[in-house]
């Protein structure tokens, strides 16, 4: 089911991503340079069923690789924390540390909602063709 997430994303929609850069302390000149950006988000899959997750455009974003349902360690903006990747009822949920990002595909766009306490910032891609 992972499947329909595969392919490159472009980012056309964005909601309360300022106040949720703001929430986790990145400064004023960090939010204005991220909210030009246009990122893209990239996910495949290999077949000894490796998914790969490369976003493109925002800050440091380094690919990570991983199976699901087994933890592992990834690199932040900031530090280093034990994430796991799950697929429940056709989202892919992605837990690290403090942060939970759900990604889902509704209306053939791909949803993106990253939240970290009471923060929430849920962001709209389309499939590059």
């Amino acid at each position: 089911m992972v499947e329909q997430f595969v392919g490159t994303w472009k980012l056309i929609f964005s909601e309360n991503f300022d106040e949720f850069l703001k929430k986790l302390g990145i400064s004023a000149a960090q939010r204005q340079m991220a909210s030009k950006q246009k990122p893209k988000f990239s996910l495949s899959v290999d077949n000894q069923g490796i998914i790969t997750i490369e976003s493109q455009g925002i800050f440091k974003a380094p690919e990570i690789k991983f199976k699901l349902d087994e933890p592992f360690e990834e690199e932040t903006v900031d530090n280093k924390v034990k994430t796991v990747v799950t697929l429940e009822n056709g989202k892919l949920i992605q837990k690290m540390g403090e942060m939970c990002v759900e990604r889902e595909i509704l209306d053939e766009k791909l949803i993106v909602r990253t939240m970290m306490g009471n923060a929430v910032v849920v962001r709209t891609f389309e499939k590059e063709e």
